[in-house]
């Protein structure tokens, strides 16, 4: 018998990728359409990022998505969430961390 996800999401298939949501998977559609559109390059799903501190690994910090946005020239960092994932304590500590670690901002997709 499966388990039930953490979050009650379901998980969904797309070009092969496991996607942790219905959402997360509508949201890379999305981004597969600017790609195709040269509006974005370097899609990439679940990037990980160390988040290290004083040479010791703290913890790891796994995007949903990064690539480059053509219009900004900048990197984009993005995680799906939903309303009540956003404002867990842990995820709150690791967008601080790759913040103050990485300058990395996190776009997060609602």
């Amino acid at each position: 018998m499966k388990r039930a996800s953490k979050y009650k999401s379901i998980k969904v298939t797309v070009d092969g990728i496991v996607f942790d949501s219905k959402r997360e998977a509508k949201r890379y559609g999305a981004l597969k359409i600017m790609e195709k559109a040269g509006l974005i390059t370097e899609l990439e799903t679940q990037p990980v990022y160390r988040l290290e501190v004083n040479g010791k690994l703290v913890c790891k910090y796994i995007a949903d998505f990064r690539y480059f946005d053509k219009a900004t020239q900048l990197f984009v960092t993005e995680d799906v969430k939903s309303p009540f994932t956003a404002k867990l304590p842990v995820y709150r500590l690791k967008n601080k961390l790759m913040k103050a670690i990485h300058g990395i901002d996190i776009q997060e997709i609602y």
